[in-house]
């Protein structure tokens, strides 16, 4: 293993002219940095370092690249070092952090298997012939090492650099001079052009001319040569330093004197919308807005009468109940008023097509022209995350159907397990077969996983005559992957267990020569983690020591998949098992990231590690978009990004913050015992958000806008912005000018010509100016197309057809240097640029900021679901989960980010939304009240009100009709089913009165006493019984949450008996008191009838303590009502009955 240190800055390695070498038939030499002067004149002067150090004290003088001026179809020829330099980077493990060296350490060897792949990390090549060296070959796209004579000797780069500099420029196998030309064919790339721009020219334009001179590069005839009059004409531009500028002429305006991209000739052509909204039928909309208020004014009448209509006789009974129907009344209202104006979205994928994909004049070769995605995948802890779960997430993401020079894929272990480290290996490894076959036979879904276990005919609609025996070969590697993955523990501790008994050994050999040294038997040599290629982990272990702990590692980035080729590569019958002829075999870059972990640092649990790998994306990729997934939600519609594109690059998509997916589950058991599918909300509450402001952030399945993520506001946003419609009840009158410092955010150009405020201090986005710098390039690259007039802050189409850069050491290097543990201190990190910290559900906090600066957000449903994921179908697991919600949830209402402190960019009705998320625990105090009301009714043989006159069973009989007439529309209009909303109430219930109340209790010690909370991560992991898919569902675990809930069912069980013998045996019976009760506690114990089920198990397995605790709670209330109120006659309940 070789390892060297870098010096976290960007490189400023490019190719320089080396005229003398060409003259004299010697190859170009290597790149070197070369030192200038710029005169008053625009040239730029040589100077060597002894000249600059003499006239330091001049300000022109810089250290800058020497490139040639040359027109667009003689560009620059990049060198071959930075493919080398490249090569290097994906094979290496990068590790530094906090006062320590980026070191990357060469890895020969990532995984036990062979790498199968030319990208992946660890790919074998052939080996250099010069005596001594052995250094790996350069390769080709297609792993052809490049030899550059025709002899076929095998040199390395720093070889053949070694005989050009002092060998003359000889072959060292055939004695032969190099020929150049065929030097510079095999060794050099063309790159785009990127000179020091004009003085004149906008700071903007400066920026983003690299993305403007595009057409240059692409417009070229079949014969490969490039047309100069055709370029001139349709582009407009300019030859000389600087790229291709579209200047703003009268032909590139759109009257308002906005850039809009295109020339008046193509204007013309039809423009079709990539997006439609589609209303809900006014024949089911009407009524149910109809019943709304109906129910809203019908409990306005009701609570009035029930608060002029005391029950004297038992007082306290009746305000108990009035306190809690006036809370139930609000927070119906504030979750209903949000419903009123749902609504429905459609994408056209054949317009995205046309637009991004297909050849035009803009676009020649018809290479996409759509914006990158970095898809980020995060997990923390291989126990409760099986590392095949994660594995198979990886391959449905590298196998979507998206460009793969495009897309990137970045995999955050927070737990810095090698476990996790290794099956990503093998996860991409694997994928060298998964992928291009998924792509050939158009595999849904792509899932290898889900795939296999589909229940449905494998081979219906597959057209090709050789699926049936690709799969089978498929299948076989698949299972022989899985089998490797869950043999990662034993192979891991096999491993490190013989490199620990080696350490011994030496160790005890070296104090055997060293007598000097200490005793024997005080030798102890910490137990380590080692990798496949006989180095230690620079992660976690499982022993913990110093520096290799969970909460104290250094940061590690591992590029496992490089950056594929800008071409497309494809297959052939000699590439593997299948055969891949015309089938694209690339594989889009694959990350590995493990952020930096010290002791005394707050590293913020998910939120920190989302903020750490967005600025490591941004670095390394800088996709303007990103899509985050847990560890176990993976692509289930391999278009679903394209789905999500439309939205963002429609008209008007540059003022969408994110585009948030249904979250849909497998495993959970048929009947939904716990309401696991949530569709109510899914499918109700999200899409009538879409018709305000946009639905909230839901922690996964979300396709983000980055530069929303870094604080901005929206583009072309007024401070007097108007309301929308009177469904919305948006802001009416201009607000002061005054903001609250966390509303505030950083103001985006309307134009090129308006600058971005972007504040680039390093409190802000901290201290890498390299992260800074791709800032304005992620906003550019996330514009809409300027196809047409009517589309503003448009970008020009062809401008993203540009090849990307090529990895250097230095910019994966500034990468480790963002995810360091130090770099978010005294930045506005977590406060007002990317996931918001300081709350367990930090996805709701950041989409409410985003909301809050202005932005929309869009709900997209697919035809087929986009993500599929797991959720806990055991009763103990789900209360866990909902008690972090719930608790997440009071965290909101007690800080800055209550709605009730919202901007007034934030929509009325959207604010409702927001508050009504702060507020839902708190109804479970009441909730809990009510439930044991007619307990306490049937004990006391009082009711709620005096008597059951026409008057109460007509309001109650009203507002029970609304309810259930409201939940068929909403079924309609949603698309649910009656039973998924009826398992749904029964879960308010249920959690009302476990998990809600806990999280409540949770929030007020947190902010009364400072009490931090803290949680466990939900269990992905299936149950002990492979035969039975959910054996979860009948495991008990036991845990305080199930406490109050049983009671209730205890203590309504009792009030029921005793209720009916005190009616039995009373001289005048109270008929209608009795039926009241009951009616109310069968009420109660309907709702908890799932809960008690679940309790049950399967085979007797309920903990002996839940009924203890139950019994002992439930006769002690009993016993205490008989003591506090005792029946007629001592101990006589009514009539005859004499107790014991």
């Amino acid at each position: 293993m070789a390892s060297r240190s870098i010096k976290a800055s960007r490189s400023t390695l490019s190719s320089s002219s080396d005229l003398q070498d060409s003259q004299n038939g010697k190859p170009p030499l290597p790149p070197q940095v070369t030192h200038a002067r710029r005169t008053s004149s625009g040239r730029y002067v040589n100077y060597s370092r002894d000249d600059l150090d003499s006239e330091l004290s001049s300000g022109d003088y810089m250290d800058y690249t020497v490139h040639m001026p040359e027109t667009p179809d003689n560009q620059p020829m990049d060198s071959i070092s930075q493919k080398v330099e490249e090569q290097y980077v994906s094979n290496s493990l990068l590790t530094g952090g906090f006062n320590t060296t980026t070191r990357a350490h060469l890895m020969n060897k990532v995984i036990e298997s062979e790498a199968n792949h030319l990208q992946m990390a660890g790919a074998k090549g052939s080996a250099c012939a010069i005596p001594g060296c052995g250094a790996n070959m350069l390769s080709n796209e297609r792993g052809n090492d490049i030899l550059p004579c025709e002899c076929d000797f095998k040199i390395c780069r720093d070889c053949y650099m070694d005989a050009v500099k002092t060998g003359d420029g000889i072959c060292p196998g055939c004695k032969e001079p190099y020929k150049t030309s065929e030097v510079d064919e095999l060794f050099q790339t063309r790159q785009p052009l990127s000179l020091p721009p004009p003085a004149g020219m906008l700071k903007m334009e400066r920026r983003l001319s690299l993305m403007k001179s595009t057409k240059s590069v692409l417009m070229r005839s079949q014969t490969q040569e490039f047309d100069h009059n055709r370029w001139l004409f349709e582009t407009k531009g300019t030859y000389g330093y600087g790229n291709a500028i579209w200047p703003k002429e009268k032909g590139f305006t759109n009257g308002k004197d906005e850039y809009s991209g295109e020339p008046v000739e193509l204007m013309s052509k039809p423009w079709r919308p990539l997006t439609r909204k589609l209303k809900i039928p006014a024949a089911v909309i009407s009524p149910y807005r109809l019943l709304v208020v109906v129910r809203l004014v019908v409990l306005g009448f009701f609570l009035t009468w029930r608060v002029s209509h005391p029950n004297n006789d038992a007082i306290w009974l009746w305000g108990m109940s009035i306190v809690c129907e006036i809370w139930f009344a609000f927070s119906w209202v504030l979750d209903q008023l949000p419903k009123l104006n749902p609504i429905n979205r459609a994408t056209d994928l054949s317009v995205l097509k046309d637009n991004f994909e297909t050849p035009s004049p803009d676009n020649p070769t018809g290479r996409s022209d759509l914006p990158g995605v970095d898809v980020f995948v995060s997990t923390a802890d291989p126990e409760k995350e099986p590392p095949l779960v994660t594995a198979n997430t990886i391959l449905s993401i590298l196998a979507a159907d998206y460009p793969v020079e495009k897309l990137a894929c970045y995999v955050s272990d927070d737990g810095g397990a090698l476990l996790t480290f290794e099956a990503m290996a093998e996860a991409a490894s694997f994928a060298n077969t998964w992928v291009p076959f998924c792509r050939k036979h158009n595999i849904e879904p792509r899932n290898p996983d889900s795939y296999f276990n589909l229940k449905r005919d494998p081979y219906k609609n597959k057209v090709k005559q050789d699926f049936v025996k690709d799969r089978r070969r498929v299948k076989r590697e698949y299972d022989e992957f899985k089998v490797r993955i869950n043999s990662l523990p034993d192979s891991i501790g096999r491993r490190s267990d013989a490199y620990h008994a080696k350490e011994e050994i030496s160790a005890m050999k070296h104090q055997k020569q060293n007598p000097d040294d200490e005793p024997i038997e005080s030798l102890k040599i910490p137990k380590a983690i080692w990798m496949a290629d006989g180095t230690h982990w620079p992660g976690t272990w499982l022993n913990s020591s110093p520096e290799h702990s969970k909460g104290d590692h250094a940061g590690i980035i591992q590029v496992m998949l490089k950056p594929p080729s800008d071409d497309i590569l494809h297959g052939s019958s000699d590439d593997g098992i299948i055969d891949f002829t015309d089938v694209d075999i690339r594989l889009p870059l694959l990350v590995y990231v493990s952020r930096e972990k010290r002791l005394g640092y707050d590293h913020n649990k998910k939120a920190g590690a989302m903020n750490a790998l967005v600025r490591a994306s941004a670095i390394m990729s800088n996709g303007p978009f990103i899509l985050n997934l847990d560890c176990d939600h993976y692509i289930y519609y391999s278009q679903a990004m394209r789905e999500g594109m439309c939205f963002m690059m429609d008209r008007g998509g540059d003022r969408i913050c994110y585009v948030q997916f249904p979250q849909r589950f497998e495993g959970i058991d048929p009947s939904d015992r716990y309401a696991n599918h949530n569709t109510v909300f899914f499918d109700g509450n999200m899409r009538a958000l879409d018709g305000i402001q946009g639905p909230v952030y839901v922690g996964t399945g979300c396709l983000f806008r980055r530069i929303a993520l870094y604080g901005f506001e929206p583009p072309r946003y007024k401070e007097d912005h108007p309301g929308c419609c009177s469904c919305c009840f948006g802001q009416r009158k201009k607000h002061a000018s005054t903001t609250r410092e966390e509303n505030r955010a950083l103001r985006m150009g309307n134009s090129d010509d308006e600058e971005m405020n972007m504040a680039l201090d390093p409190k802000r986005f901290g201290n890498s100016s390299f992260f800074v710098d791709t800032i304005p390039i992620a906003e550019f690259q996330g514009r809409p197309l300027a196809d047409h007039p009517a589309v503003k802050n448009g970008r020009p189409p062809g401008a993203l057809t540009i090849a990307r850069e090529l990895l250097d050491a230095s910019t994966v290097a500034e990468a480790i240097s963002v995810i360091s543990c130090w770099y978010e201190e005294k930045t506005e990190w977590g406060q007002r640029v990317g996931w918001i910290y300081g709350s367990v559900t930090e996805d709701v906090v950041t989409g409410y900021r985003m909301h809050n600066r202005g932005w929309k957000s869009v709900y997209c449903v697919t035809k087929r679901d986009a993500f599929r994921g797991t959720a806990p179908i055991n009763l103990t697991d789900r209360l866990h989960q909902v008690l972090r919600w719930a608790t997440g949830s009071v965290e909101i209402f007690f800080s800055k980010n209550n709605a009730l402190l919202a901007s007034p960019r934030m929509k009325f009705l959207q604010r409702m939304a927001y508050l009504n998320v702060g507020i839902y625990p708190f109804t479970s105090i009441f909730l809990i009240v009510y439930c044991f009301l007619p307990a306490l009714s049937l004990f006391s043989g009082q009711f709620i009100v005096q008597t059951l006159n026409v008057t109460f069973l007509m309001y109650l009989l009203i507002i029970s009709v609304t309810l259930c007439m409201l939940a068929i529309l909403e079924v309609k209009w949603s698309g649910i089913e009656l039973e998924e909303w009826w398992r749904n109430e029964q879960f308010w219930l249920i959690g009302g009165t476990s998990a809600h109340l806990a999280a409540v209790l949770q929030g007020l010690l947190k902010v009364i006493a400072g009490i931090e909370i803290s949680f466990t991560l939900t269990s992905k992991s299936g149950g002990d019984d492979e035969n039975d898919e959910f054996s979860d569902l009948y495991i008990v675990k036991w845990t305080s949450l199930m406490i109050p809930p049983i009671t209730i069912i205890m203590v309504n069980l009792i009030a029921i008996a005793v209720g009916f013998s005190r009616t039995i045996y009373s001289v005048i019976p109270q008929w209608s008191r009795l039926l009241g009760g009951i009616f109310f506690s069968f009420w109660v114990l309907a709702h908890l009838y799932p809960f008690a089920k679940g309790l049950m198990g399967r085979r007797g397995r309920t903990p002996t303590i839940v009924y203890v605790w139950s019994g002992l709670i439930a006769i002690t209330i009993s016993l205490l009502w008989v003591a506090i109120n005792p029946p007629a006659g001592t101990n006589q309940i009514g009539g005859s009955f004499q107790f014991p």
